[in-house]
């Protein structure tokens, strides 16, 4: 499949970055300009509002697929991708996505992807629906204390996480879907009593809890910003279907200095991250997070051209 679909705007851009508190600079129409060495000019494209625009796309194909049954048994939803550009507001982009591939001996269903715009890619990956969770699959929770208990924007005791606390709202995730070009209307409406959140906005917290431990750390946005490289995910699909609002998702992210994917940035000191949405004591998504400094990916992609 190949299409052509709408671009963002500011006000896009807007709706999404305040519905998942989402307060990088490089979304700010204003505060982008203070940004060391940043060469986009002006505002970007938040990625996590890309990847929901892409989640409801492929949904939409997903729903077209020879055998439903399969794809309702596969439990997880998991996204790997690689950034390679960025959207700005008012740019038109592309979609494509490949014939899925289903591996009987794995157990998953793959669709290749790429966003395009006429500067070149924008990202590109898989999404695969598996019965495993295919990202930090061996990880177990249960060694953590009760997070309910742990102060919010603090380290949890005796790990490496960060905790970050926020709270399932039907308003936000309206206004995230509305500023990734989802109608709302398809997860929520009152008159139906029909309440279901979208897998990647409780995931879009994420960069929250990222830059809330940042500038708990003293990082210096303006003189350092980064940018995300890669972001592998799994979601647990019926557990993001029994959301209610209201719900608490503590978001736990560490350093993860294990993991070794060097995606499309190969020569880039990245940084990366574990992370994990955490529901009434069950996880909901895991991820694992790439960032690297925006004055190193501008010297990469010098070297390029």
């Amino acid at each position: 499949m190949n299409a052509k679909w709408p671009c963002f705007t500011q006000l896009h851009i807007d709706a999404a970055r305040f519905a998942s508190d989402d307060f990088n600079l490089f979304h700010d129409p204003v505060k982008w300009q203070r940004l060391k060495e940043n060469p986009f000019e002006g505002p970007i494209v938040l990625g996590f509002q890309t990847e929901c625009w892409l989640a409801e796309a492929l949904r939409e194909i997903q729903g077209r697929y020879e055998n439903p049954e399969l794809i309702r048994e596969l439990r997880f939803s998991n996204f790997q991708i690689n950034f390679a550009g960025v959207l700005k507001p008012g740019q038109p982009f592309d979609l494509t996505v490949k014939k899925p591939q289903w591996d009987p001996e794995k157990g998953t269903l793959s669709y290749r992807v790429m966003i395009k715009n006429d500067r070149g890619v924008v990202l590109m990956g898989y999404h695969r629906l598996s019965r495993q969770p295919l990202v930090l699959e061996g990880e177990s929770i249960s060694d953590l204390p009760d997070l309910d208990l742990v102060e919010d924007r603090e380290p949890v005791t005796g790990t490496p996480y960060f905790l970050k606390r926020k709270y399932m709202m039907t308003a936000n995730a309206k206004n995230f879907l509305m500023g990734s070009l989802v109608d709302p209307s398809q997860y929520f409406d009152e008159l139906e009593n029909k309440i279901r959140f979208p897998e990647l906005f409780p995931v879009s917290y994420i960069s929250c809890a990222l830059l809330e431990r940042a500038h708990s750390r003293g990082h210096d946005f303006e003189a350092d910003p980064m940018v995300y490289t890669q972001h592998h995910i799994s979601l647990d699909r019926p557990l993001t279907e029994k959301l209610n609002s209201n719900d608490c998702l503590n978001i736990l992210v560490a350093f993860d200095n294990e993991y070794h994917n060097p995606g499309l940035h190969t020569k880039i000191e990245q940084e990366r991250y574990r992370c994990f949405g955490i529901v009434d004591g069950r996880i909901l998504f895991r991820a694992r997070i790439g960032l690297a400094p925006l004055s190193e990916v501008v010297k990469a992609h010098a070297k390029k051209s």
